[in-house]
């Protein structure tokens, strides 16, 4: 028996090894997902972004709501995964100096070259009448956003991605080796019945305490909780293509995860709907506990819809089409790209007149798919230069030889998105 089960073992070890067709599937649907979110920030009510429509809809908020809950968590989560399948017969200096060029190069190119034109943009919505080029000049002030015109924008995903590779490095490395093979053992335990689900409770406990003190603000310097928060998605992601078996208990779970993911949902929209919510007249309740729990259960969705998508992504997104390859190398431009040519779009956009919300919404999806795809296909693909900045990996000469075997570590495509 124990024979039985070292072999089961050894071959998911295997299997994780390798890369996993479900995790790039995940990844494209991800950044799908991103699109529709900031295409929507110009129309969502209450939430204020960088331009915006005159006229807003409450509907759309509730979506991007929604979406907010788990878009990020998830990126952090198939991120967590890169980063093991990137360690794999690598030291912690190699792994180090590889984000180096997959990151930190691409969030420089980022913030002098492709964010300025949104900050630019915002200038003009709001008055400003200087030529780009007189309003570059001041990047270089390195004034932080929004004083000034230095900022990551929506590149904070990388910049964060980027500190947490460094700083937990080590970690990754040990855990990769054999030397954590008594760890990953012990990590088996929680493969039983539903035991998995104990890694939410972290990020539960921690959202629901300093949730309310301090907001969301990706500029790292005051991002006390979120910066934590996105951390444990990202090695819960690590932990789990760690020891395979946890990946196999989140697919043979993933019904209990949607269930518990989708009542909580409903429940948290009843109480919102109905403004009982802190910072609303009709919340009744006084006090840290009852906050606390409001925020727990925000932190329940999200962390249930992450690990529910994984588990039926591992169940039914097995199939490798041929087009996922491009897709997989077009992700990370797509998404360094896509808000500046949103923000550049919509503010032409808001400026029409007698078009509904949704026209200007679904024009603003369908252009901005075309215009970033286009120079993702014409002007980064073909160049190694521009592959380099956007960090892509080299291109190569030689067209792969199609083989029934799965893709090596080496060929992981990283998503900083």
């Amino acid at each position: 028996m124990q024979t039985t089960v070292s072999l089961h073992q050894k071959k998911k070890n295997m299997e994780t090894s390798t890369r996993q067709t479900y995790l790039d599937w995940l990844r494209i649907f991800s950044i799908i997902g991103v699109l529709f979110f900031h295409s929507a920030m110009p129309y969502v009510a209450e939430d204020g972004w960088h331009i915006k429509n005159h006229e807003t809809s409450h509907l759309l908020m509730e979506s991007n709501y929604f979406m907010h809950l788990f878009r990020m968590p998830l990126l952090f989560f198939i991120s967590g995964t890169v980063s093991y399948f990137m360690m794999q017969r690598r030291s912690s200096l190699s792994f180090i100096g590889l984000r180096f060029r997959r990151l930190f190069i691409p969030l420089l190119v980022g913030m002098f070259i492709i964010v300025p034109p949104q900050i630019y943009m915002e200038r003009l919505n709001n008055g400003y009448t200087g030529s780009y080029w007189q309003f570059y000049k001041t990047v270089f002030n390195f004034v932080p956003y929004p004083k000034g015109s230095f900022s990551w924008h929506h590149l904070w995903f990388i910049a964060y991605l980027f500190i947490y590779d460094l700083l937990f490095a080590p970690l990754f490395a040990w855990m990769a080796s054999p030397k954590s093979i008594a760890l990953k053992q012990k990590l088996a335990v929680l493969a039983k019945g539903k035991w998995i689900y104990l890694i939410m409770l972290p990020g539960i406990v921690w959202y629901a305490l300093l949730g309310v003190k301090f907001p969301e603000t990706n500029d790292l310097a005051h991002d006390y909780c979120y910066f934590v928060y996105w951390l444990l998605f990202l090695l819960a992601g690590f932990i789990c293509i760690t020891q395979p078996l946890l990946m196999d208990s989140l697919e043979r779970n993933r019904r209990f995860a949607l269930t518990i993911g989708f009542v909580s949902l409903i429940f948290l929209n009843c109480l919102r709907w109905n403004k009982i919510e802190p910072g609303e007249p009709q919340w009744p309740f006084g006090g840290f506990n009852f906050t606390g729990l409001f925020l727990a259960l925000r932190a329940i969705v999200g962390w249930s819809w992450v690990l529910a998508l994984v588990g039926y992504g591992k169940k039914y997104l097995t199939r490798k089409h041929k087009i996922l390859d491009y897709l997989n190398q077009a992700v990370y431009p797509f998404y360094i790209l896509h808000q500046t040519v949103i923000v550049i779009l919509v503010y032409y956009i808001v400026q029409t007149q007698n078009e509904s919300i949704l026209s200007k919404y679904i024009y603003t999806v369908g252009m901005t798919l075309f215009v970033t795809v286009g120079i993702y296909h014409l002007l980064i693909r073909p160049y190694a230069l521009t592959r380099f900045l956007f960090g892509m990996k080299p291109k190569t000469e030689k067209k792969p030889i199609v083989t029934d075997e799965p893709e090596k570590t080496n060929d992981v495509v990283l998503l900083s998105a």
